[in-house]
């Protein structure tokens, strides 16, 4: 059996969370509580068993209604429990077993501390992501999510569900209920249809009791708090059963239902919620005030979820079933977005070249006022290329959206969920090393033959045998994808989640036991302008002007360039991506489209309906970089790697244009999400606003994707990395996800300094 750190970190989390509102003694409760039923349900069907544990889990971990809040809807997570994503608790029946282990050290009786260490024996031998990695991991060359030392990640997780709410709004939990009970007359013993029931009937206890919160809060609340909380209440009775009909009913139903199924992505609310916000604002059941504060309450409770690179809400773009209405509430978010200036949520304009100037202007606002949002996503591209990336119909692939650090998927109709990254720079210093890993001298070649420096004769040999190696890892990634959903199914169904996901319900079967219309996945790639450049530089040094062989670049890399001091000069001379030039782009684009097909069609061959690459990065490309050797393309050992698809920090020097000029030049169709980020000073921002707005239009009319901006002062943020007191707001994008910068570590805001920032250099 492969040893990993139970105890070790599993999820980036920047975000700072909020503390439990329960006591130590109430938490310890519930977690011994929730284990014991776990143990008493092993023998039952897994349904059952996931239905006892949810009924230990609500009402018990809703917490208070609190004085600022409009909706009501926050949960208590704690170390034990039921969840879907890393971001929040754990995956199935999860333990976290660091936050475990960091809540008995808060334990004062040694009584109490050995209760703790009952549950965590229990758990090592319980946990879904630990079940996982016992069969999934290896010695050298498959890590735990987030194991650095490995070229390759794996975890489990069901990341990403976004839920058809319009069918939530349309039928309500009675509609729900009535669904099913039709599903059940064809098959009264589904276990899985029976118990979905369940979760509709836990949804209705949830709602009673926060009902009662705000009946009991009524008490002592007077003038505008007692008409929230009357709204509150009379919501909660509304939608415990029927339809809403209002928009804080809508909205209640909505947010409620996410919470209890565990999701942290939203997905398209304009086109939800906007028929509800559009009919209560004209007919005076909310005023412009009220509905702003609504909006704001929903993107506070968002935020207060602290889930670091999740919490995406859409707005704008194609397929959109009611176009005017969502309007309504893509205006309105635009101004909450530019006001509340939060890390989360994720907030996304979908565009396309039908969309008004006043939308981009809108946009444009809010960027420039510093709130990193909205991140920008063109439909004149990414409809087309889902369509055929995923391999469904023009009409289904408008229903597409972003979640977490871009990756896509179809909402209500597919699951995406990334439980795979691969480092493919390290891949590299692999290769160059003979298959042995510089920085801990590990044999990590996947069983690929490697020939010596001095036997490999072209630059086309040496890049068909990097190919080789990335192939071998390439099936080792879409193997470990498959494992992930069968492991998860093995003992989980996801109720909640099934419920409102295509075609469960019709089918009688959860999400991953075949109930999900479009099974796919995304497959995280990490340094790969890195890769392309250092293979690049091999090119033309070594094989074009022969200037090294490529047993001294070898050499020069184990050495860290140390004595190598006009060799490394030499590969820093050569041509980077991010300059609009083909010489190293043209490489890019070789190492791009070697695995994003080959991710692709091994996704296929397995079953699945796609299996895409996402050029993405959250601070991984940091911590990745903290333990990848030096490279051929004059990066230093324990560098940083470049972000997502953007070039390494500083190599762009022509200007942003030519920058996005690169950027543009990956055929879209091959990937599900490529994160392109950009950052402008606030002058040239600005006071040019004309300028850069044409400079991004410019961008997305030649085929541009997606385009993250950041408007932000250097000299802000080297003040904020010497004093961050001062700084607590200071918002940047790190590149899927935006963050506090003061709350980064530091070789992170490092990485976001060596960013080119434009209105600092010449355009």
């Amino acid at each position: 059996m492969v040893h990993f750190d139970l105890d070790g970190v599993q999820n980036v989390e920047v975000s700072k969370k909020l503390p439990s509102h329960k006591t130590a003694a109430e938490q310890l409760s519930i977690m011994e509580q929730y284990t014991a039923t776990h143990r008493q349900h092993l023998s039952q069907p897994r349904e059952q068993r996931e239905l006892a544990c949810l009924r230990v889990q609500y009402p018990a971990l809703l917490v208070d209604i609190q004085p600022q809040d409009l909706i009501a809807g926050r949960i208590d997570v704690l170390p034990i429990g039921f969840g879907c994503v890393t971001s929040l608790g754990g995956v199935g029946h999860f333990c976290v077993f660091n936050k475990l282990r960091a809540f008995q050290r808060q334990l004062a009786e040694p009584a109490d501390r050995a209760r703790i260490d009952v549950l965590y024996d229990y758990w090592a031998l319980h946990d879904l992501k630990t079940l996982y990695c016992r069969e999934a991991l290896t010695e050298t060359t498959v890590g735990r999510f987030i194991d650095t030392e490995y070229p390759m990640i794996a975890t489990a997780r069901l990341s990403g569900m976004m839920l058809d709410y319009e069918k939530l709004l349309s039928l309500g939990i009675d509609g729900l209920r009535a669904e099913i009970h039709g599903r059940l007359l064809q098959e009264p013993e589904n276990e899985f249809l029976q118990c979905a029931l369940g979760g509709l009937a836990l949804f209705a206890q949830c709602a009673d009791a926060y009902a009662a919160m705000a009946e009991e809060q009524l008490e002592t609340a007077h003038g505008e708090r007692r008409a929230a909380l009357l709204r509150i209440r009379g919501s909660m009775h509304k939608i415990r059963t029927d339809k809403p009909e209002t928009f804080h009913q809508a909205l209640q139903l909505f947010w409620l239902y996410a919470l209890v199924a565990g999701v942290i992505n939203y997905g398209r609310l304009d086109d939800f919620l906007g028929p509800y916000l559009a009919r209560d604002l004209q007919t005076g059941e909310l005023n412009d005030a009220q509905a702003f504060d609504l909006m704001k309450s929903l993107w506070t409770m968002i935020e207060n979820r602290r889930t670091t690179v999740n919490g995406r809400i859409i707005v704008g773009g194609q397929g959109r079933r009611h176009p005017t209405e969502a309007d309504v509430f893509l205006h309105l978010a635009m101004r909450v977005a530019r006001q509340c200036r939060y890390v989360e949520p994720q907030f996304t304009l979908r565009f396309d070249s039908q969309t008004p100037d006043a939308v981009w202007d809108e946009a444009m606002d809010a960027l420039g006022a510093g709130a990193t949002y909205p991140t920008l996503y063109n439909d004149d591209v990414n409809v087309p290329a889902v369509a055929y990336g995923m391999r469904v119909d023009m009409e289904t692939a408008k229903q597409y959206v972003p979640f977490g650090c871009t990756e896509f998927v179809i909402q209500g109709q597919s699951t995406g969920t990334p439980n795979i990254c691969i480092n493919l720079l390290k891949l590299l210093t692999v290769y160059l090393n003979g298959g042995i890993d510089p920085m801990d001298g590990k044999r990590k070649d996947a069983g690929v033959a490697i020939p010596p420096p001095e036997a490999t004769p072209t630059y086309e040999a040496l890049f068909a045998g990097y190919a080789q190696l990335v192939n071998a890892y390439l099936d080792l990634a879409v193997d470990r994808q498959m494992a992930s959903f069968r492991v998860m199914n093995e003992h989980v169904s996801f109720l909640m989640m099934s419920m409102l996901t295509d075609d469960c319900i019709a089918r009688g079967k959860a999400i991953l036991d075949g109930g999900v219309r479009y099974l796919g996945a995304t497959n995280e790639t990490y340094g790969n302008i890195n890769t392309s450049d250092s293979l690049y530089a091999i090119k033309k040094l070594v094989f074009e002007q022969k200037r090294y062989t490529l047993a001294q670049v070898a050499q020069a890399l184990r050495d860290d360039f140390v004595g190598h001091e006009a060799l490394r000069a030499a590969c820093l001379a050569c041509d980077k991506y991010g300059n609009d030039l083909d010489t190293c782009d043209s490489v890019a684009n070789e190492v791009y489209e070697l695995v994003a097909k080959g991710t692709r069609e091994r996704g296929i061959a397995a079953g699945m309906q796609y299996f895409l690459i996402v050029i993405s990065n959250n601070q991984l490309n940091t911590e990745w970089g903290l333990r990848t050797g030096a490279s051929p393309d004059g990066r230093l050992r324990g560098v940083y790697l470049n972000p997502a698809n953007n070039p390494q920090g500083g190599a762009n020097t022509s200007g942003p244009t030519a920058m996005l000029n690169s950027l543009r030049k990956f055929d879209p169709r091959y990937h599900a999400g490529s994160v392109q980020n950009i950052k402008f000073t606030p002058t040239l921002f600005n006071e040019n606003r004309a300028m850069v707005k044409g400079l991004m239009k410019t961008y997305f009319d030649d085929g541009g994707c997606h385009l993250m901006v950041t408007v932000v002062n250097r000299g802000e943020l080297e003040d904020a990395m010497a004093h961050p007191e001062k700084y607590p707001d200071l918002i940047v994008r790190v590149s899927g996800f935006s963050a506090v910068f003061v709350n980064l570590d530091r070789a992170i805001q490092e990485e976001l300094l060596s960013r080119v920032l434009y209105g600092e250099v010449e355009a």
